[in-house]
């Protein structure tokens, strides 16, 4: 294997795996939020007990994600370091100001709350998470800020005395149409993920209560577990399903800049070969396409769903969609993606004089992923679904093997949607990563080994596992104790007297 080829997939699993913590740290943090909120304006105990469960759950999330997360740093220096200098001067303004605001954020006020359950006054101490919570929602911003300006490299101008790309506008940086619409996408992607955390772990621990119940064994505290896991289990299934309902509308708008800005993503996501609709026609969407295995053409297909992809592409039933051989062919003869952006105008004789001239991705990667996102988040929102239909009107789950792989579903499938999101968001861009400016194989480190590459891939692998091991058998096993007795917190007036870690 080359060294490129290293690279590459050793970034694609210790990001993949990194970003499992993510989306649960995202939006789990507010959801705790909203719960401990709820008990400050009710005083019942059950929402204090689901405060502390759900929070011990997503400490120890966030403590995963920070020691995964700081692997992606170095790789950009450790591997791709021609990347590194290329865009430092752009990429390095998103990144400083999400470590020196948004997690400085996060972590000073996520410190405050867990120590300041009996130091700070109930409203103060709400504030803190609240707090956190939204540290955590302005880390999003500014890594989708960088990662959206390499899908559209905007603000930006070339500098041929350096070789490097220079921002030109910070504010265009922030404000890229990619950006915009990935965030709240991004973000609803990760309340699935939360909701049906949340819905799964308690809709577990309700269908054995209710087994308990019939057989007439419930002690008094599981009767208030009951009533707070059916609470829990409905609030996360509505989480969920909104979220859903999020994601389709964000997602859509995002499929009409994704072909404005980058056409042949579209066109392999579909794989679509030959370029449909216009003039009176329209381009269908396929469930299932087999082509070549040159990748030239379309063997064969299933039905499609009439003009759906020209309405996904364009917001038109009638709307024309670029092929895959089409976009190829004027990609080499010279067509810029955006002749009005000027980094990508000055890139154009670089890649001519490297010979790129292979602008198509991995179809079958892309265009399974593309479908895999999609299936999988559908399946999530019915959960959902069926999960509300299930508990109306006071009624509860029987303890059996298919709900139990239901609510083990809830939260992996929004999950591993996720996951296939990225990859294909990724993957579709090749073989750039600055879209249309900067190649894969430019990026990557020139003065590392393949055997370099390699023994660190192992590592991180070995590595990974092994917390992979720790972080699963932690969350069982608090998972399997159930809420947590507590007793509402009473503040301590003593300035000498030691922090407790409410945990």
């Amino acid at each position: 294997m080359t060294p490129e080829t290293l690279a590459r997939w050793q970034f694609g699993i210790t990001t993949v795996y990194h970003y499992f913590f993510v989306p649960i740290t995202i939006a789990l943090s507010m959801l705790v939020a909203i719960l401990q909120t709820i008990w400050n304006r009710t005083g019942n105990v059950r929402y204090l007990r689901l405060t502390k469960f759900f929070g011990k759950l997503f400490l120890i999330n966030f403590a995963m994600g920070v020691v995964t997360g700081i692997v992606q740093e170095f790789q950009f220096g450790m591997n791709w370091s021609e990347y590194s200098r290329f865009v430092g001067d752009i990429f390095g303004a998103p990144l400083a100001l999400e470590a020196l605001l948004a997690f400085f954020l996060e972590s000073v006020f996520l410190g405050l709350w867990i120590f300041g359950w009996d130091r700070l006054p109930k409203k103060l101490h709400l504030m803190c998470i609240w707090l956190a919570a939204i540290g955590t929602m302005l880390s999003a911003i500014f890594i989708l800020a960088a990662n959206s300006w390499m899908q559209n490299p905007v603000g930006a101008v070339f500098n041929p005395a350096t070789d490097r790309a220079e921002m030109a506008s910070l504010g265009a940086v922030l404000t890229n149409p990619v950006a915009l619409v990935t965030l709240p996408h991004v973000l609803f992607a990760a309340y699935m993920v939360a909701g049906g955390f949340v819905m799964g772990i308690s809709g577990w621990h309700l269908s054995k209560l209710r087994t308990a119940q019939q057989a007439g064994e419930l002690s008094a505290r599981q009767v208030e577990d009951l009533g707070a896991h059916r609470f829990a289990t409905k609030f996360g299934a509505w989480v969920l399903l909104v979220a859903s309902v999020g994601i389709i509308v964000t997602g859509d708008i995002q499929g009409k800049i994704m072909t404005e800005v980058q056409p042949m993503k579209m066109a392999a996501a579909e794989a679509l070969w030959v370029s449909e609709g216009g003039d009176g026609s329209c381009a269908d969407f396929s469930i299932l396409t087999i082509g070549s295995l040159d990748g030239s053409r379309e063997v064969w297909s299933a039905p499609k769903v009439p003009c759906l992809l020209s309405f996904l592409a364009t917001g038109t039933w009638d709307g024309k969609v670029e092929g895959i051989n089409d976009l190829r062919d004027e990609f080499t003869a010279g067509r810029i993606q955006d002749p009005d952006n000027p980094l990508q105008v000055n890139a154009r004789p670089r890649l001519d004089a490297l010979g790129v001239n292979d602008w198509v991705p991995n179809i079958p990667v892309t265009y399974w992923t593309f479908r895999l996102m999609m299936g999988l988040g559908f399946l999530g929102m019915g959960i959902a679904a069926l999960t509300l239909f299930m508990l109306r009107k006071g009624r509860l789950p029987k303890q059996s093997w298919w709900w139990t792989g239901l609510m083990l579903a809830a939260p992996l499938s929004p999950l591993f949607a996720n996951s296939f999101g990225w990859i294909f968001t990724e993957m579709g861009r090749q073989p750039f990563l600055v879209n249309g400016v900067l190649t894969t194989a430019s990026g990557v480190s020139p003065g590392v080994s393949a055997f370099e590459m390699g023994t660190t891939m192992v590592l991180f692998t070995l590595i990974y596992g092994a917390l992979a091991v720790v972080e699963v058998r932690l969350l069982l096993k608090y998972i399997k104790l159930g809420l947590p007795d507590v007793v509402e917190p009473e503040v301590i007036t003593d300035d000498d007297a030691p922090l407790s870690f409410a945990y």
